[in-house]
């Protein structure tokens, strides 16, 4: 799960990056308003935590064009102001929660993963597909109950895949998710070959259906 941090106070921003590092998700982060924009203009995300009082700009107009764009990440409002007024005014513009600073970071990724769970999974603690299941919060994945060994790449891939379930994903797509760079600085795509590779091994040995299938010419999809 990738998440971009929207925060311009630096010491915050890098307790979050490592608490969610921590936490196995992927973070990249804006300090102001024009590289936020940048960012959400390049890259789609899981999450975005969003702090109102930028620099060069109001967090509430990030998320209005959000809106207005049509982008479907969930958004959590992360900001030192208390005012009601701002706090409606952004939960009214699509906003899915409200955090005040200070606030725990325990807090945060419980938040967070409430949101993935509600957006990505319909609200499952468990996302189970037959004899698969896969525990967001643990970050842990079972085939007939029993646990697959994955590397944080490969349960990242894994997770991309089967939130976006029966869609052909371009590797354009899985190597930005994987890497969080712009595609086009790649020479090549092998390394999301090895990773499919790896993971549809650890997967088959454990005693589960090859959902994981190449589409010639565009990319993969987890078809079930």
């Amino acid at each position: 799960m990738k998440i971009l941090v929207i925060e311009d106070e630096a010491e915050l921003r890098k307790s979050i990056v490592d608490y969610l590092g921590s936490e196995r998700y992927l973070c990249e982060t804006a300090a102001d308003y024009q590289s936020a924009r940048e960012r959400l203009d390049s890259f789609d995300y899981d999450c975005i935590l969003l702090d109102l009082g930028l620099p060069d700009g109001n967090g509430l107009n990030i998320l209005q064009e959000l809106k207005e764009n049509k982008k479907t990440e969930g958004v959590i409002i992360i900001s030192a102001r208390n005012a009601i007024d701002d706090r409606i005014t952004g939960l009214n513009l699509g906003a899915d929660d409200y955090l005040s600073k200070p606030f725990h970071l325990s807090e945060l990724g419980a938040r967070i993963a409430a949101i993935i769970r509600r957006r990505k999974f319909d609200g499952n603690n468990i996302i189970q597909l037959n004899e698969l299941a896969i525990d967001p919060a643990a970050k842990t994945v079972t085939v007939h109950h029993k646990p697959v060994d994955l590397t944080r790449k490969e349960y990242d891939l894994l997770v991309y895949l089967v939130s976006n379930k029966n869609r052909v994903i371009s590797k354009n797509a899985i190597a930005e998710h994987l890497t969080m760079d712009d595609a086009d600085v790649f020479d090549n795509f092998d390394f999301i070959y090895a990773h499919i590779k790896n993971l549809k091994k650890k997967l088959s040995r454990a005693g589960c259906t090859d959902y994981i299938k190449s589409v010639y010419g565009m990319g993969y999809k987890f078809d079930i």
